[in-house]
Formats: C-alpha cells, structure tokens, sequence
C-alpha cells in the first residue's frame, strides 16, 4: 500500500518526535570466535576489555551495524555474524540503551590493526584465560555462549 506525501510527512515527524522524546539508542557488539579463542578490544576511553561494537546509525542494519563496528575498531570482517540475544543495557550512563549481541566463526583480516583515538589494543584470547579487567558483560557473554550459563536480559556493566 503507497503512502500518500502528506501520510509519508507526518509518519517521519512522528517518529522523529517520538525518538527525541523516548530517547532511545541502539548498539551492536561481535563476538569473533576461533575455537576457545574470542577478540576483544580495550577503548582508550573506558576501562577494560570487551567486544568490538558501537551504536546503530540511521538506516543502517543490526547485522550491517555490527560488521561496520568490528572492522572499524579491529580491522576483521565478519562473513557470517549469527543473532545471538538482544539485552536492556543498565549501564550508570543511561538505561535507555539495547545490545545487539551478534556472534561468528567466519571471518577474515580486512587489514592490519593500529592503535587510534578510539582503540587502544586488540587481542585474541583463550576464554579460560582472559585478561585482566575485563568487562562483567564480556564474561557473561562469553559463559552464556559457551558454557550455555542461563540468558540474562541485563546486558551487565
């Protein structure tokens, strides 16, 4: 069914109103896996280690979000990112934030990581052995994964 220009109009003033007032944001965060190894990422301006992710820009994808994140913060490409959960991030910034946690065993170097302004380092880890200050979402991610812990909703700073 086509929608007439008024309709179209007052369907993107809405909504646009309706995003400033509710406030909503939306992120992604990857989760590479090579066997027991998993990529994680330390920001140069938040402690510890997590995923690789960032926010979903307007007309952009979940899964398209999430590729664009992780080649920009680690220099991979995902080939074939699978949904893994959908949590509420209660995080003491804001609790008007949802994560898109997407998971992949494909995945290849698109090119060769340098630190920046926004990444400090990257690394492979074993998940038995991760590193020091890790984030608690990270961990729990990485249990429920695979250690099949139960799901939470909470996407747990």
């Amino acid at each position: 069914m086509q929608m007439s220009r008024f309709q179209r109009v007052r369907a993107k003033v809405y909504l646009n109103a309706m995003g400033l007032w509710r406030r909503m944001t939306l992120g992604t965060r990857t989760m590479l896996v090579d066997g027991d190894k998993v990529l994680l990422i330390r920001h140069t301006y938040v402690p510890g280690w997590q995923f690789p992710g960032g926010g979903v820009e307007p007309g952009e994808t979940l899964a398209g979000a999430a590729a664009r994140e992780l080649q920009e913060e680690s220099g991979y490409r995902v080939i074939a990112p699978t949904l893994f959960g959908m949590y509420h991030n209660t995080s003491p910034i804001t609790d008007r934030d949802h994560v898109a946690f997407f998971v992949s065993h494909k995945f290849e170097k698109a090119f060769e990581f340098k630190p920046s302004y926004e990444i400090a380092e990257v690394g492979w880890f074993d998940r038995a052995h991760l590193p020091d200050k890790v984030t608690p979402a990270t961990s729990q991610r990485i249990d429920e994964y695979f250690d099949r812990a139960p799901r939470r909703d909470i996407w747990g700073y």
